[in-house]
């Protein structure tokens, strides 16, 4: 096939050398003229992702957006999570009805508090939508290591098309029709990496995280039932699974910009040490948030990451507020049997 992926950084670059790996050719767009000029010079991502090699039989690199996705059969939106608007904008007259949109990004809008799907929609509604998501860094998956992931679509054709074009040897793609619940778990899993993060700055050990990965994905599966998503979909891949992933590994952003709040840096500080790489939970924090409200929906992890990170809240107080907390039942279904006394 060939494919425009839509953002030369470390995941999107990733993932153009799996489709190159597939033998699908590949228009690979960044917005920075000299990150291009680099790249057609040294056929590497070294910004982003060092050591991988862009083949230059399978990968063209591109700086204007439009002419990127000109006649390709499918556009992988790779960008972060607050730009998906602007790309949207800046292709939408370009764009054919039968050209699928895949998206990578994770993130939930700030604002307008939508889901990626809901914004590619705006501008696209009859093209055909897939999110791809899961446990997975660019890093191992540039170096070729076991990944899975999930291809999620209203249109079970559309994601067994995702899943055929990324499934290699080393990268094992699983399907699944709840779309809304794929993109909640990968968003909102970002907020609870970096309060693992902030966690292991502070000290705390394997208990506290434990604790924090456990109870928090009970909170974020609570918001996704609200909003239409299916439970099951927080227990697979792309809850459980990228929530593990993302709180354990130095990979991580999220769990990075946390270990620096957690030792006591403060935000802007924490993501500059981070080299101008985007750090989605932050944003997606305050969207959490604010959805926690407008669904009523009781979060108490999102909120008080969301006044550490807003509110200029100490992340000690947090924590004990989140430890002071009224006693509850843990599954709180379980204790409506009459049998339990």
């Amino acid at each position: 096939m060939k494919i425009a992926v839509l953002g030369a950084g470390s995941w999107g670059t990733a993932l153009t050398t799996v489709l190159a790996d597939n033998m699908n050719d590949i228009n690979l767009w960044s917005f920075e003229l000299d990150h291009v000029e680099e790249m057609k010079a040294t056929r590497q991502n070294e910004r982003f992702l060092e050591g991988v090699e862009l083949s230059p039989e399978r990968i063209q690199i591109f700086h204007d957006i439009q002419a990127c996705i000109s006649g390709v059969d499918l556009i992988l939106i790779a960008v972060p999570s607050q730009v998906v608007r602007n790309v949207m904008k800046s292709i939408s007259d370009k764009v054919s009805k039968d050209q699928i949109l895949v998206n990578v990004s994770k993130g939930i809008e700030m604002k307008t508090l939508k889901r990626m799907s809901e914004v590619v929609a705006e501008f696209c509604p009859e093209n055909t939508y897939v999110i791809l998501s899961g446990p997975s860094h660019a890093e191992e998956v540039a170096k070729k290591m076991p990944t899975t992931l999930v291809s999620a679509s209203k249109s079970r054709k559309a994601a067994e098309l995702v899943q055929d074009l990324f499934t290699t040897e080393y990268l094992r793609i699983y399907t699944n029709p709840d779309v809304i619940g794929v993109e909640l778990c990968g968003s909102l899993k970002n907020i609870i990496a970096i309060g693992a993060g902030i966690t292991d700055g502070m000290g705390f050990g394997d208990n506290a995280k434990a604790a924090l990965m456990t109870r928090g994905i009970t909170e974020i599966t609570r918001l996704g039932k609200v909003m239409g998503a299916r439970t099951e979909t927080f227990a697979g891949l792309s809850g459980i699974g990228d929530l593990i992933v993302t709180c354990t590994s130095m990979h991580s952003r999220n769990r990075r910009c946390g270990i620096q709040i957690g030792e006591g840096q403060t935000l802007d500080a924490a993501i500059a040490s981070l080299g101008g790489m985007v750090v989605e939970g932050v944003y997606t924090a305050q969207s959490a948030y604010e959805l926690s409200q407008k669904y009523d929906v009781d979060m108490p992890i999102t909120k008080e990451l969301y006044e550490v990170l807003y509110k200029d809240k100490n992340a000690k107080e947090s924590v004990r507020n989140l430890m002071l907390r009224n006693q509850t039942h843990e599954v709180e279904a379980l204790f409506d049997d009459e049998e339990w006394n």
